[in-house]
């Protein structure tokens, strides 16, 4: 019952509506089986946890499972989110309904047309009676042309992409569709039961592009930057953190349990250095002995696997310095490293003329240890929280996280400068060094809020101890300080320490504004549960005078536990502060 709750509330936050028009629809594609027979008994499983469940036979002939259907532009998001909560399939995937054919479950429903099931948004309070749709006609190829030609080059290039990275286009992404795209274009008709045209219907580039965001968003990719090592990469960030350096590696260790850890190595050297590092790893439990290898003059790759691990490694030397990676993850996993592992091959480069100093760390010293256990991981000496403030990464946090840092850190993995600091107001601004693509960001309130109201904070209660930041639940008590000072709220919260720099929300997901460390006013301490934010208007002049624009809240509508647990959390980061 309670995975059946927590189902229903996901796919409620997640955009399922009974009501969605024909020409919206989407699915989420989570089975399919080869009889009816065993089909039907796919769906009524799933129909046990599932309110929306259907089954429709294909075009193929097989049976295929699906949840919906949704808006069409929701149901990337309720794949990425169903699939990282761990409900549905991890090769789960976003489809038009172009395929379907006889529908068989639920049963007695009315063949060829969808039927919604019953949405229990509450099973003792309401049920959304369900509604029959009606297929909207195929398009022709004459028409998917006309619709294609209306795309924009960005949108050309996106088509391009997505097929990339589903393995079915290796050429230039140029936004020209040639001979070589509309091969890419068949084949991925042919792969996923289409008619194979060379020539995507509008419904299937809205399916194909749906599935790469759904992918982009679950794995939360981002090229990260490693100056100290002269590496760029692209990692997906929502499954691996850094973790530390330990010459000549740089290491990336599992996160929220993902199982997926990620070592970067770099140290200088020439193709005997090389060939020792490539007989290092030959020597690692990570590294099995089963698997293919293959060793070039200049280079050479792992792709290593036994029952219980799986790795693939690669290093290359150029210009004085051995560079390369190593990605180990557990088999069970393999569908989803398909995509992952693509991704950081075709990421991978050397930068600069700096490598890691390998005399901190002999290489048989890390070998003896084993190169995922027993280092000692390096720390920051202070980490407090801070959140986005626009689509281009830009965060805003306390003072006190970036006084007196050697260097300045987002989540442990992105690089920061301090762009303005204001000791008077405790706001400082940061930009990444490579430009991020956050979730949320903030909108600032700008209306009256009434006192006693509940407010949220959302940040790193316990530093850099938890995986993700939380949301702190407390009531605005004033509009100013304790002596009268403007600019100030005060807040009765249970925050801690690492909260300081978090966002402070109203019911609606706004931004009141930004919580200040511990007050301590003279000599005397404050009571606990006493807690300082700077207000909104005070944060949007900080961002007005470093030349940033601020994003008004036009909402007015109270999120559900929800949302404002995904604004709260998308938007707020950890903060860092390194030697």
């Amino acid at each position: 019952m309670r995975l059946r709750m927590v189902v229903l509330a996901l796919l409620v936050v997640l955009g399922f509506s009974p009501m969605v028009m024909a020409q919206q629809q989407a699915w989420v594609q989570v089975e399919a089986q080869p009889s009816l027979a065993e089909a039907e008994g796919r769906a009524r499983d799933y129909a046990a946890a599932f309110p929306n469940v259907a089954g429709y036979q294909l075009s193929s002939g097989w049976y295929a499972i699906v949840l919906g259907p949704y808006l069409a532009e929701a149901a990337a998001g309720a794949l990425a989110d169903l699939r990282s909560a761990g409900a549905i399939p991890r090769d789960s995937f976003v489809t038009d309904g172009e395929a379907h054919r006889q529908q068989f479950w639920p049963v007695g429903a009315i063949a060829g047309q969808p039927q919604v099931d019953p949405v229990l948004v509450d099973p003792d309070i309401q049920t959304v009676a369900p509604v029959i749709e009606v297929m909207p006609a195929e398009e022709t190829v004459r028409e998917s042309k006309a619709s294609e030609a209306e795309l924009d080059a960005e949108g050309r290039m996106a088509l391009q992409t997505a097929m990339a990275w589903y393995g079915f286009y290796d050429g230039g992404i140029d936004g020209a569709f040639g001979p070589g795209t509309r091969n890419s274009m068949a084949a991925w008709q042919e792969a996923n039961g289409f008619e194979a045209t060379g020539v995507l219907s509008t419904k299937q580039r809205t399916a194909l592009v749906a599935n790469y965001q759904a992918d982009q968003a679950e794995f939360g990719f981002v090229l990260v930057s490693e100056p100290e090592a002269g590496i760029e990469i692209t990692l997906p960030m929502a499954l691996v953190r850094f973790d530390h350096y330990e010459p000549p590696f740089v290491h990336y260790t599992e996160k929220s349990g993902s199982g997926l850890k990620v070592i970067l190595i770099s140290e200088p050297g020439n193709q005997d250095s090389l060939s020792g590092l490539y007989d290092v790893l030959q020597t690692l439990e990570v590294v099995p002995a089963e698997g293919e290898r293959s060793k070039l003059e200049k280079s050479f790759t792992i792709h290593a696997a036994s029952s219980t691990v799986q790795s693939y490694a690669y290093a290359e030397v150029k210009d004085g310095m051995v560079k390369g990676y190593l990605v180990v993850w557990n088999p069970i996993d393999a569908e989803r490293m398909s995509r992952i592992l693509p991704a950081l091959k075709a990421s991978f480069r050397g930068v600069g003329e700096k490598a890691l100093d390998p005399g901190l760390v002999p290489m048989d010293a890390a070998t003896r240890s084993g190169l995922l256990a027993g280092m000692e991981v390096k720390l920051p000496k202070l980490s407090r929280s801070g959140f986005f403030v626009d689509a281009a990464g830009t965060v805003v946090t306390t003072v006190e996280a970036v006084a007196q840092c050697g260097r300045v850190t987002i989540d442990h993995a992105t690089e920061a400068r301090v762009v303005a600091q204001d000791a008077a107001t405790g706001i400082a601004i940061l930009q990444p060094v490579t430009p991020l693509a956050p979730q949320a960001f903030a909108r600032f309130s700008s209306g009256v809020v009434r006192l006693g109201s509940e407010i949220a904070v959302a940040g790193y209660s316990y530093e850099d101890k938890l995986p993700a930041p939380v949301l702190t639940f407390g009531t605005l008590e004033d509009e100013k300080g304790l002596n009268g000072e403007a600019g100030l709220s005060r807040l009765a919260a249970p925050v801690m320490p690492g909260d300081a720099g978090g966002p402070v929300l109203d019911g609606t997901g706004a931004v009141l504004g930004m919580l200040l460390p511990p007050a301590v006013k003279g000599a005397k301490l404050l009571p606990d549960g006493v807690a300082f934010a700077a207000q909104a208007g005070v944060i949007g002049q900080a961002l007005t005078l470093a030349g940033m624009a601020v994003s008004p809240a036009t909402s007015t509508t109270l999120a559900t536990p929800d949302a404002l647990n995904a604004a709260g959390l998308g938007m707020t980061v950890l903060v860092s502060c390194w030697e």
